[in-house]
């Protein structure tokens, strides 16, 4: 049985030509080796999967072939020392290289260096490594790769010349995964190849290893639905289907079809996701200028063109921007199940026009879609006609009964004058005529202005004999915290109170002052601060006795009474 070799080192680029998705690195790095205007350390970095350490070992092979022919058997292999940070990270380790360093090739011009997951040495292992890595031999050339930049120290970065490798895009793994069907007599969808290439999520070596599973799942015939059963994600069917329902407002199938996701094994935030990304597609489906960003195979292209003429841009616009805050309210939610389906059913009756819409989050109310079987439609009519009959009688019946005093027997209306109605008027009224200020001015102020401020307003509380109000105000400072929104402590709850009545008033006073409408007020109930204010007999009391115990023997010997 002959050996299996999975696709990732089977075709793991043997030139620069060979490399995908880098073609303005491997351009560099061929003129600097013809021009020889090559850096004597460089760094490689980025995500997992795009080339690095195969771009390292071309280069250090092309290093010494620059004036040799090419030979399969002269490759200066003896030449290129390749580490494993991971498992070196020591200062022994960089101390045993340094000490190679020193010795110049036996054949060629190079000794070329390798260090892959450079981020994995050690503190000192970086210091240890910096004076060799700066001024190195004429023959050594250091060629470092890492997915993690952020973790090597600066003066690592700063001694050398840095190459910043890009995402694969979908279209240029999926080109690959063509090629490589060719050489394997592979037949394979379009659209089977760009799922995969998709779910790689832009690293090539996750596409060829996705592209060895499912060959070894469907044969060498790759179908779009084979490859979408055996990596399980949502083929792109599913939300054609789930918008064609919800364009035709047809709520109970968006439900059915929504369960029958769930029922697959999928989560509600992978389906929300991918509807949001699916409306998107479509509105850049609406213009010409912008079809180039839909990254899709031909067969897809055509439907997102059929659909996204039936889907108007406010219905996606609208409909984008509910997915995206059932996204953002996902986790959060309790019953993110129940989440998801409201948002569908809010999707869905954008386009409804049956009745006038009272808000944004409108949904079709259920009667719409029921149905009467004949059988009940046939009990409604008969109870319709037993209605017709007995009405001409109860009305000739109070006919007959219009002589019995009606006043004795009926029931006494309440008066419209009443407080509780009074009271309610006053509260709809105060409710309806709350203004929006989103659009009103929001300067600046800081924490001193807003101090001497609220004393001005104590003092003009007292001049006008609002005393009870000012001596609540003057019992804390106010402490300006963030997007406006000012704390005030009080001790006790008849004072929190109190404070409410009045913070109205003193809320427009501050915003006038302060030309800011986006100030609140949050008032906070401290109960330990109660214990340092008296308000009972008995409570001052105790507060005297602390301050002069000889109190206590006064009320005893003359027998006081609180």
């Amino acid at each position: 049985m002959e050996h299996f070799i999975v696709s990732a080192r089977k075709y793991r680029p043997q030139n620069f030509a060979d490399v995908i998705g880098q073609q303005s690195i491997t351009n560099t790095l061929e003129k600097a080796i013809e021009n020889n205007h090559l850096a004597q350390a460089l760094l490689f970095t980025g995500p997992r999967g795009v080339g690095k350490t195969s771009c390292a070992r071309i280069l250090a092979k092309n290093i010494n072939q620059q004036d040799a022919e090419f030979s399969s058997d002269e490759d200066f292999a003896f030449n290129i020392f390749e580490l494993d940070a991971a498992s070196n990270n020591s200062v022994d380790d960089i101390r045993s290289l340094t000490d190679q360093v020193r010795i110049p090739p036996q054949t060629g011009k190079y000794k070329v260096y390798i260090i892959d997951e450079v981020h994995m040495l050690s503190q000192s292992a970086f210091n240890a490594f910096l004076k060799t890595l700066e001024e190195p031999p004429a023959h050594a050339i250091f060629i470092l790769a890492t997915t993690e930049k952020h973790k090597i120290i600066p003066t690592i970065l700063s001694r050398c010349q840095i190459f910043d490798f890009k995402r694969i895009g979908v279209l240029d793994a999926k080109n690959y995964l063509k090629v490589i069907c060719e050489k394997e007599n592979i037949i394979a969808d379009d659209d089977a190849l760009h799922i995969i290439a998709q779910k790689a999520d832009g690293a090539m070596r996750d596409a060829l290893s996705i592209f060895d599973r499912v060959i070894s799942f469907s044969g060498n015939t790759l179908t779009r639905e084979a490859v979408a059963e055996n990596l399980n994600v949502l083929d792109y069917e599913t939300y054609f289907n789930m918008t064609d329902l919800m364009l035709s407002n047809k709520i109970p199938q968006v439900l059915n079809a929504f369960n029958v996701v769930l029922g697959k094994g999928f989560e509600g935030h992978n389906f929300i996701n991918g509807l949001a990304s699916h409306f998107r597609d479509l509105l850049v489906a609406k213009d010409k200028v912008t079809l180039e960003l839909l990254e899709v195979g031909d067969a897809a292209k055509k439907k997102y063109l059929e659909q996204a003429s039936k889907a108007s841009i406010p219905f996606l616009m609208q409909a984008i921007n509910k997915a995206n805050d059932c996204d953002l309210n996902y986790k959060a939610s309790k019953n993110q199940r129940l989440l998801v389906e409201l948002i569908l059913m809010q999707i869905a009756s954008i386009t409804f026009d049956g009745e006038k819409k009272k808000s944004a989050n409108y949904i079709i109310p259920a009667t719409f879609f029921q149905s009467l079987s004949p059988a009940v439609k046939e009990i409604a009519k008969l109870s319709q006609e037993k209605t017709a009959i007995v009405k001409p009688k109860e009305v000739k019946d109070s006919g007959q009964n219009l002589k019995t005093p009606i006043l004795k027997s009926a029931q006494r209306r309440n008066s419209s004058l009443t407080l509780k109605s009074v009271h309610e008027e006053k509260v709809v009224k105060k409710v309806a005529e709350e203004e929006n200020f989103d659009n009103h001015p929001k300067d600046i102020f800081t924490q001193e202005i807003l101090q001497k401020l609220w004393k001005e307003y104590v003092t003009s509380l007292i001049s006008k004999g609002e005393r009870s109000m000012a001596s609540i105000l003057a019992t804390d400072i106010p402490k300006l915290g963030q997007d406006f929104e000012i704390s005030f402590i009080v001790p006790n709850k008849l004072m929190e109170d109190q404070f409410r009545k009045g913070r109205p008033k003193l809320m427009n006073f501050l915003r006038e002052k302060l030309n800011n409408y986006g100030i609140q007020i949050l008032v906070v109930l401290n109960e330990t601060l109660e214990k340092k204010f008296a308000y009972t007999p008995q409570e001052k009391y105790n507060k005297m006795k602390e301050i002069n115990p000889l109190l206590a023997k006064l009320r005893n010997a003359f027998e006081l009474d609180m």
